[in-house]
């Protein structure tokens, strides 16, 4: 029993030892995969974050209106010894600016007054706005009129006292808010940038509790997207960002493993089998090429020798006593063209000369029967 539960406990350690190490494996892989997604969404969260504080502008700018004006003339009478200014700077903390350069904006002021006789009693009047650059030169100017909305005496009566408990407890007061819009599309150019603004009331009877400068951008295209739905755009551009990091991790890790989309070994396959059918392929023309030219020089050779041949048969007896005589005639043809045979078949080099000797025993016309006959014959004066 056991020398049989021996073997067996062997084998489940194994399996439990082989399994704990798989596991233990797959965790430490499963932890890396599970730090390197969340590397990668943290980086993708941030590089969206850094986009839109960089693309998108300013979309609200609201800042405090101090009108000052001169008092050194003569106070017996309810006027204002200057119209009330206000300089406006538009500059986030002395270095950035409000507005971007090619954004539309819309720029309305504020006026909160109070219903005095005297602000009923100055009817309209004008507010003027002057834009101008770091040098202090002036890039735009615009000029509106307002003036307090009109309230009977009944419905100031039943006003005052329908909302008297807040006006004697100080929650309420009777003023009337005067929005004034000075520009509806305003854009501030790159070349001379808006630094800031001089604001004018041209009445010196106006009464004014405060004011302010409202500035409001405008956006079109992507920046209406990025403004009007945040949340979706924020998904859609973390996923984006997200998608794309992962795919360079992925080729990264590729080629940190493999060397790249497609492992080294079948490469140098591919290359060393392009290699070996070129070099076959080249054999192939070689060869064919040869025989080609040694069937055509075997095709060659026996022309020239039969037609010699030809015209010894036929020729006359004489014919055949002048070549007995001269037997040298055919065996130096034949034995011109052996060599140049042998050469031909053992050296390719010389393929230029072997061809023109070929043309030229080809080129020599053959001498017929009755030309042989007369060029042969002894005359009388060669006997002599």
């Amino acid at each position: 029993m056991g020398a049989t539960m021996g073997p067996l406990l062997h084998w489940m350690h194994d399996v439990a030892a082989v399994t704990l190490l798989k596991a233990r494996r797959t965790l430490f892989q499963a932890g890396i995969l599970f730090c390197v997604l969340g590397l990668l969404l943290w980086v993708s969260i941030f590089l969206y974050g850094s986009f839109y504080y960089s693309y998108m502008p300013t979309v609200s700018f609201s800042t405090p209106v101090h009108f000052y004006y001169s008092s050194d003339c003569d106070v017996s009478e309810q006027m204002l010894c200057s119209f009330p200014k206000a300089n406006i700077s538009f500059m986030k903390n002395e270095r950035d600016q409000v507005m971007a350069y090619g954004q539309p904006y819309r720029i309305s002021l504020e006026l909160e007054m109070p219903e005095s006789p005297v602000n009923e009693m100055l009817g309209m009047f004008m507010v003027k706005m002057s834009s101008y650059t770091k040098g202090g030169k002036t890039v735009s100017s615009v000029g509106r009129s307002t003036m307090l909305h009109y309230r009977s005496s009944l419905l100031q009566t039943l006003g005052t006292l329908l909302f008297s408990p807040l006006l004697l407890s100080g929650m309420a007061e009777q003023k009337q808010l005067i929005q004034v819009e000075l520009f509806s599309d305003y854009k501030t150019n790159a070349y001379q940038p808006t630094v800031g603004a001089v604001i004018e009331i041209q009445s010196k009877r106006v009464q004014i509790y405060s004011s302010q400068l409202r500035i409001h951008a405008y956006f079109t295209g992507i920046r209406y997207v990025l403004y009007t739905f945040p949340l979706t755009s924020a998904v859609i551009g973390v996923a984006t960002n997200f998608a794309f990091l992962s795919v360079i991790v992925l080729f990264s890790y590729l080629q940190f493993i493999w060397g790249g989309l497609w492992p080294p070994d079948q490469v140098k396959v591919r290359v060393m089998i392009g290699d070996n059918t070129r070099i076959q392929q080249r054999r192939e023309e070689a060869r064919k090429r040869m025989e080609r030219e040694n069937s055509q020089k075997e095709l060659d050779v026996p022309k020239v020798i039969g037609s010699v041949n030809e015209s010894d048969f036929q020729g006359s007896d004489t014919a055949a006593e002048l070549s007995s005589k001269k037997p040298s005639v055919i065996p130096d043809a034949s034995g011109d063209d052996a060599p140049d045979t042998k050469e031909e078949e053992s050296h390719d080099s010389k393929e230029p000369d072997e061809k023109d000797g070929s043309d030229v025993l080809d080129g020599c016309p053959l001498p017929h029967q009755g030309e042989t006959t007369l060029r042969q014959r002894p005359g009388p004066w060669m006997s002599l």
